[in-house]
């Protein structure tokens, strides 16, 4: 049920975009007169699952969730429909109109998806406002994993500052070490204020343990919520007690007790529980996974997070703000994986995607990963590659610069070319992901 929810929300998500992508071209070419023959949602190779014709333009949905396409007329693009190349220029074509129109169509996908993460963001800021957790709310310190231990951090740490700049949102913190290639980490250990520098290998170690999650927030371990059949609720677990020890160790933090759970797999252990005034010892059965079947209480339960609260006026310069922000993380992420080592291991495909969506449905999560993948299509598509955007507005800028345009031959190898390198990418990501999933 939990890949079905994450499934569908992946479909939905990229539906959305593509049909808001193309409708970006659409609008654009009838703007300017140009014949639109096809606007499809999903590929159609050999048939479409539905279509219907209105005016001269057939829409229409195809077969192979891998994205949409309009067909202009008048333009090479993934159709590679030579014959009407061969046919005079008509004054319906595109290839008919002024360069800076055929700009502005080609540069319409992009436009508008951007403008739809704005929308996005706004429309959630307006409803829901925003918040976040001061880095100076983590009372408890932090929780590390092995490779932030490498690094030199400390569970329990109290992050201060990242190259001697403070962060004011936690969750922040890591994206900034991440995207930013810090150099170092200040924290406070012990009364004392120290300085953690971070290894030159540190980010690529990271990158390949795929561990985002090296820095998160340390809080007491109080009974939440019981899953089904938890062998903690069934030794007389109840909820809101506080864990505070397993077998003969004092344990304070729900970090410490997950990481020493594992020791105990299809074992029974005591687990120590305050409850109230009274301290009691519970005999648990730990699953064969090293779980005892109970989740923690939110972090809300424990920390007080900053809110803000817009109308619909200031959320309209918020999103846009968000929605530059997040252009530009996802800019220095590309980045990466040209700048360090293996970073390549970690690109993924159709299931990397659809993972990062959660496993129950969530209209905030929903929208709020919606609004960062038509940012991300949005910058892939102006790579300057043949076949996607960018390559038309490259060759559409040289033709302004130069003034002439590529000739139809070269226009159609251009496009071959494109394409190919284009399926190689999609192999080559969604095989990493069929990797992973044998691994």
């Amino acid at each position: 049920m939990e890949i079905a929810i994450k499934v569908i929300q992946l479909l939905l998500s990229l539906s959305i975009l593509v049909v808001f992508h193309e409708f970006g071209h659409f609008i654009a070419a009838r703007i300017f007169k140009i014949r639109v023959e096809k606007f499809y949602l999903f590929f159609d190779p050999w048939f479409s699952l539905f279509k219907i014709k209105k005016g001269d333009t057939e829409y229409g949905v195809g077969w192979l969730p891998l994205g949409g396409y309009v067909k202009i007329s008048g333009m090479i693009d993934e159709s590679m429909d030579k014959e009407q190349m061969k046919q005079p220029p008509q004054p319906w074509e595109l290839r008919s109109k002024p360069a800076w129109q055929r700009l502005i169509v080609m540069l319409g996908g992009v436009t508008v998806n951007i403008l739809l993460a704005i929308a996005i963001y706004v429309v959630m800021l307006a409803a829901w406002g925003d918040q976040y957790l001061p880095a100076s709310e983590v009372k408890y310190g932090i929780s590390v994993d092995s490779l932030a231990i490498q690094m030199g951090l400390r569970n329990g740490d109290f992050i201060v500052s990242i190259d001697n700049k403070v962060v004011e949102d936690f969750a922040a913190i890591p994206k900034t070490i991440i995207l930013e290639e810090a150099k170092s980490v200040q924290v406070m250990r012990d009364n004392e204020k120290i300085s953690v520098p971070i290894p030159d290998d540190f980010i690529s170690k990271m990158i390949k343990q795929k561990s985002p999650d090296f820095i998160s927030v340390r809080f007491p371990f109080e009974a939440g919520k019981f899953n089904v059949g938890s062998p903690a609720e069934a030794a007389g677990m109840k909820l809101n007690d506080k864990i505070i020890g397993l077998n003969d160790s004092l344990m304070l933090y729900f970090d410490q007790f997950r990481t020493q759970i594992q020791r105990y797999k299809n074992k029974t252990v005591n687990v120590i529980v305050l409850r109230g005034n009274d301290t009691i010892h519970l005999p648990v059965n730990v699953s064969a996974a090293g779980f005892i079947g109970v989740f923690p209480k939110g972090l809300a339960n424990y920390f007080t997070f900053k809110e803000k609260s817009y109308n619909v006026i200031t959320a309209i310069p918020a999103g846009v703000v968000k929605t530059f922000e997040q252009a530009g993380n996802y800019i220095k992420s590309i980045k990466l994986l040209f700048s360090q080592d293996k970073a390549y291991e970690s690109v993924g495909g159709f299931i990397t995607i659809g993972n990062i969506f959660p496993s129950t449905w969530d209209w905030g999560a929903f929208w709020t990963l919606t609004a960062f993948l038509s940012i991300m299509l949005a910058i892939l598509n102006i790579l300057p590659i043949p076949a996607l955007d960018g390559g038309h507005v490259m060759f559409l800028i040289y033709e302004i610069i130069f003034r002439r345009k590529p000739s139809d031959k070269f226009m159609e190898y251009a496009q071959i070319v494109g394409m190919v390198i284009l399926f190689g990418l999609l192999i080559f990501a969604n095989g990493q992901d069929i990797m992973k999933l044998f691994k």
